[in-house]
């Protein structure tokens, strides 16, 4: 097993492993960010406790008003340079932290931040999508999901111990652990832009030569295409619902009076572990199955954790709970990045990305918001009104992909040989 692994990595192409290392330190920094932000901005920031949901929201506001204007800017300019950028910003935005005091400087670092992200993610699911071949995408993209894991596993751990010293030194080691993979990127990335479209086939030339005579219209990529836009917006219903679990269990756990705010910190913890262990065994299990079978898994995976939270505060329930919603996101993790490359003229990848990274920004903006007024007006409520939207979610997202994966268009029998010749030159 560990022979074939090393064989494996030792086979890929170098852009693609640098993608996980920087999925590694985003998910490094976001884990080092988000347990102790609250503490710090209440304590040490003189930032009031009801402004606290405020600035998260100018985070995800960053990242919402950027990403259509500027999510595709690595289809024109290079993956290579927005990497580097991006990184270096995102790593800048969490050092700025460390200095600053009150709402208000602190609500503009969290929205240049969220900019500079905007682009982050999608970018390195580009590059990584461009060097290897489309029937290795979801397992490329599993893998993106473990390592993003590995680093909330890490960064909450770090923080914890920085924290003895100062709530603010945390943002210390989030940013410098991301500003270190922009310099990583700077010194040993190459550009795979022409990689990803010497891959393509004909069939997107005269879309590719109209994308670059429409300008600002191409930048959005999800009112132009019809089939995008329905896909994310399942993706959009399905992952607002799922959020619930995340933004609603500690409020739940803390009023029945079943955990403490670490021990809300340690069950999302051992949630990013179960990923970490068990995502490339259930993407193997599963990579025969269709995405409807897919989705529904993850729908009734959803559904049971939603049906035992309804049942119980108590502690057996949380942990099946997030048990059951991590196991739900191995399933469909994967699936909507390589639904969304499918669906993606070979010019237009990192746009079509963005747009799918706004549908994953709008879940951590809804979801909270939606999620805790259902709370504010019963306690059961957002699991008892859940289960039929993720139903309904599940459904819908499994047609969604299914279309996407296998569109009106050349199979991929025959597209693939291009795109491994171009994935073997390029080596």
């Amino acid at each position: 097993m560990i022979d074939t692994l090393l064989s494996f990595f030792r086979a890929a192409p170098r852009p693609a492993l640098l993608g996980l290392l920087l999925f590694f330190c985003a998910g490094f920094a976001d884990g080092a960010l988000m347990p102790f932000f609250p503490l710090w901005a209440s304590s040490e920031a003189g930032i009031p406790v009801g402004a606290i949901g405020l600035l998260f929201g100018c985070y995800a506001g960053g990242e919402l008003l950027a990403a259509p204007l500027i999510g595709g800017i690595a289809d024109r300019i290079g993956r290579r340079p927005v990497l580097i950028a991006s990184s270096l910003g995102v790593g800048a935005g969490f050092l700025a932290l460390f200095f600053v005091h009150g709402v208000a400087v602190t609500a503009i670092v969290l929205l240049l931040t969220g900019m500079c992200e905007s682009v982050l993610h999608p970018t390195i699911l580009t590059a990584i999508a461009d060097v290897t071949a489309p029937s290795a995408h979801p397992r490329w993209f599993g893998l993106a999901r473990v390592s993003s894991s590995a680093g909330q596993i890490l960064g909450p751990a770090c923080g914890a111990l920085l924290a003895l010293v100062s709530l603010r030194s945390v943002f210390l080691a989030g940013g410098t652990m991301l500003a270190l993979g922009g310099i990583v990127m700077l010194f040993a990335l190459n550009e795979t832009i022409g990689i990803g479209r010497a891959a393509g086939d004909d069939r997107h030339d005269e879309e590719g030569d109209e994308d670059e005579e429409e300008g600002l219209s191409a930048l959005l990529p999800a009112f132009r295409d019809g089939r995008l836009a329905k896909l994310l917006l399942w993706v959009v219903l399905f992952e607002v619902a799922g959020n619930w679990i995340e933004a609603v269990i500690p409020l739940y756990a803390q009023d029945a009076g079943t955990l403490t705010p670490s021990g809300v910190g340690a069950l999302f913890a051992y949630a990013a572990a179960l990923t970490v262990g068990l995502q490339m065994l259930v993407s193997r299990m599963v990579e025969a199955r269709s995405a409807l079978w897919l989705t529904v898994g993850a729908g009734l995976a959803t559904i049971l954790a939603f049906a035992l939270l309804a049942a119980s505060p108590a502690m057996l329930a949380l942990i099946g709970a997030v048990s059951l919603c991590s196991i739900a996101q191995m399933l469909v993790g994967p699936l909507v990045p390589t639904a969304v490359n499918a669906l993606a003229p070979p010019a237009r990848r990192a746009s079509y990305m963005a747009a799918s990274s706004v549908a994953v920004d709008l879940k951590d903006s809804l979801g909270p918001s939606i999620g805790t007024a259902l709370y504010a007006l019963a306690p059961r409520l957002p699991w008892i009104a859940g289960i039929p939207l993720v139903a309904i979610a599940s459904l819908g997202l499994g047609a969604a992909i299914g279309r996407a994966r296998n569109p009106s268009r050349p199979t991929e029998d025959d597209a693939t040989p291009q795109q491994g010749s171009a994935v073997e030159n390029y080596r």
